[in-house]
């Protein structure tokens, strides 16, 4: 079965291996800096230098952007599928869920957001993703506002120590 492996930072190499992943998409703040897993490609890391902000940036904080959400959809249409997909965040629970279901959607368009949303909810209670990323990949998936809709409807996740992983398998 074909899915996407969603963590916190701390857990990348452990999930890398243990779910024989060779590709990631990371999304961290400038100067959050960490090693690569050896089993993740080099030439397949996508990384996305991004804050876990809603509003524009402003000072040194980098809001999710559209070309953050136009790389990543290339990049999750560029995956060949063979292994599971790791994408990341410091903690797992807002940009990396974010980027995990606009991933999906890039791959399997003819799928139900509300759908998509509540197979979230279920393997990832805690899960509470990026609105503003939300909102550009709704825009760029041409979802016309469904995504949107849909994440706003299963709401703010459960607390977290942000240790939490989850798999999010694909239709």
């Amino acid at each position: 079965m074909t899915a996407i492996i969603v963590c916190p930072l701390e857990k990348i190499a452990e999930l890398a291996v243990r779910h024989r992943a060779c590709e990631m998409v990371s999304l961290m703040a400038e100067g959050q800096d960490f090693h690569r897993p050896g089993v993740i490609r080099a030439d397949r890391h996508l990384m996305l230098r991004m804050n876990d902000i809603a509003f524009a940036g402003t000072g040194n904080l980098v809001a999710p952007g559209e070309e953050h959400v136009a790389r990543l959809i290339d990049f999750a249409r560029s995956w060949d599928r063979s292994a599971p997909l790791l994408i990341h965040c410091w903690m797992g629970v807002s940009r990396s869920p974010a980027a995990a279901v606009i991933a999906a959607l890039a791959l399997d368009p003819d799928q139900d957001d509300e759908a998509l949303a509540q197979r979230l909810r279920q393997v990832a209670p805690h899960a509470t993703p990026n609105t503003r990323l939300i909102e550009f990949g709704d825009r760029a998936l041409n979802r016309k506002g469904r995504l949107i809709a849909a994440i706003k409807a299963i709401g703010r996740g459960a607390e977290t120590d942000g240790r939490a992983s989850f798999v999010l398998p694909l239709a």
